[in-house]
This record gives C-alpha cells, sequence and structure tokens, in this order.
C-alpha cells in the first residue's frame, strides 16, 4: 500500500503562462514543477517574471520540458473532441501533452492555469487543475458551434470555419446540460 509520501513524490505541478502571470512563485511549493518550450517563449523578455523564471530554471526548481509527438496527438485529439483545439495556442497544446505524459509514466500531474479551454481539455483527460486568479471550470464543457445569422449547428470539432448555409464566422457555445 502506497504511503501519502509516496504519492506526495509522484505530484508534479505543471505551469501555464498565466501561472507565472498570476504571480505564481515556483519557489512557494517543495514539489516537482515543469513547463514547456513555448511558455517560455511568452513570458516577455526583461521583465520580473522573466527574471523569476530563470531563476528557478536555473536553480533546478523548474525544468523546462517538451512533450513527445505521441503526447502531443493525443491532446490535440482529446482538444478536438470536446471542441477546444482552435482556442488552443501551441504553448497550451504543449502543456496539455506534457501533463498527459507525465500521468502516463505514473505521475499525478495538476495544471496550474486560469485558461478555461485548458481546464476543459485537462479534465477530459483525467487532469488535475489548479485556478490562480479564476474560479476556474465547474464541469467538462462540450462545445457545438454554430451560425448566429442562421443558427445552423456544426460539430465542435468542425473545420468548417464560415456557415456552409449564409458565409457567416461561425461562433461556439456549450451544449446545454442534459436534463432529467
Amino acid at each position: 500500500m502506497k504511503t501519502q509520501t509516496d504519492r506526495e513524490s509522484k505530484r508534479v505541478i505543471v505551469l501555464d503562462t498565466s501561472a507565472f502571470l498570476a504571480g505564481f512563485d515556483p519557489f512557494s511549493l517543495g514539489v516537482e514543477q515543469v513547463t514547456v518550450p513555448k511558455v517560455e517563449e511568452e513570458i516577455l523578455r526583461n521583465s520580473m517574471i522573466k527574471m523569476r523564471f530563470e531563476t528557478a530554471v536555473e536553480s533546478g526548481k523548474l525544468k523546462v520540458k517538451a512533450p513527445t509527438k505521441e503526447a502531443s496527438d493525443s491532446a490535440k485529439e482529446t482538444a478536438s473532441k470536446v471542441g477546444d483545439s482552435f482556442k488552443l495556442s501551441e504553448a497550451d497544446m504543449q502543456l496539455l501533452a506534457l501533463a498527459l505524459e507525465l500521468k502516463a509514466a505514473g505521475y499525478t500531474p495538476q495544471i496550474v492555469t486560469d485558461d478555461y479551454s485548458i481546464q476543459n481539455v485537462a479534465t477530459q483527460m483525467g487532469i488535475g487543475f489548479l485556478a490562480l486568479a479564476t474560479f476556474g471550470i465547474k464541469r467538462l464543457l462540450e462545445w457545438v458551434r454554430y451560425c448566429p445569422a442562421c443558427h445552423k449547428e456544426y460539430p465542435a470539432d468542425s473545420k468548417v470555419k464560415e456557415c456552409l448555409v449564409c458565409g457567416t464566422e461561425l461562433k461556439r457555445k456549450p451544449k446545454r446540460a442534459k436534463t432529467k
């Protein structure tokens, strides 16, 4: 039987750009912390945030790791399935893929992010998240794409950007929760 210490040692925090922008301090936690190369690119040069980030990496408190292609493909597939793929940046996709890869390796990843699309896809993949500056999502959101002019609906993973009936740019909305 695993002890609490064994489970804690397998816990890993996966940090999004929004965590750094919200003032997250990597030195405040004693657990392993990772992020992806694209997050580093998103942090502004010559800023206090960038300096804190670089100090955490140099001290070994924060690791920067790129996910595997297999994990990236799986994360993209899940994001497409729930309808969030077109809302996620390359950094967001790397982050989700890295968390998925860590989960497959036996870790318990927790993504620190205020991005609702990342939270939604993470929930679908069975990965926990922690929001810092927002409340976070309360339930898994499944999206539908629709035309605001003629109200034609399209699947969430549709590649169509404009309505095939009237040509209006498509928007998205969450599917309504099923009532009993």
